[in-house]
């Protein structure tokens, strides 16, 4: 196990979390941050934060999206429809 503990102090107000996960699961974010962002101070924490926030927002967007579903499956009333034949729709009285 590899445990990540990430912390910043931008004049912000930020938050440590210690997480444990799977040494390969580590190595391989590790080494693809590497490849996108190279290597320097925060880089995997900033990586990690990206990562929280796409997660989050993921899950906001498909909880949006069942609640419109619902409603779609609910349906919508919309009051009664008259119906109403050509004739009376384009008579024109002048």
């Amino acid at each position: 196990m590899q445990t990540f503990k990430y912390q910043q102090n931008l004049n912000e107000s930020m938050a440590t979390i210690t997480i444990n996960i799977q040494n390969e699961v580590s190595e391989k974010f590790r080494e693809i941050v590497k490849k996108e962002r190279g290597e320097g101070k925060g880089i995997i924490g900033k990586a990690v934060e990206e990562a929280i926030q796409n997660w989050i927002k993921e899950k906001e967007e498909n909880e949006i999206a069942q609640r419109q579903l619902e409603l779609l499956k609910k349906g919508f009333k919309t009051g009664k429809l008259k119906k109403f034949n050509r004739e009376e729709l384009y008579d024109r009285k002048y």
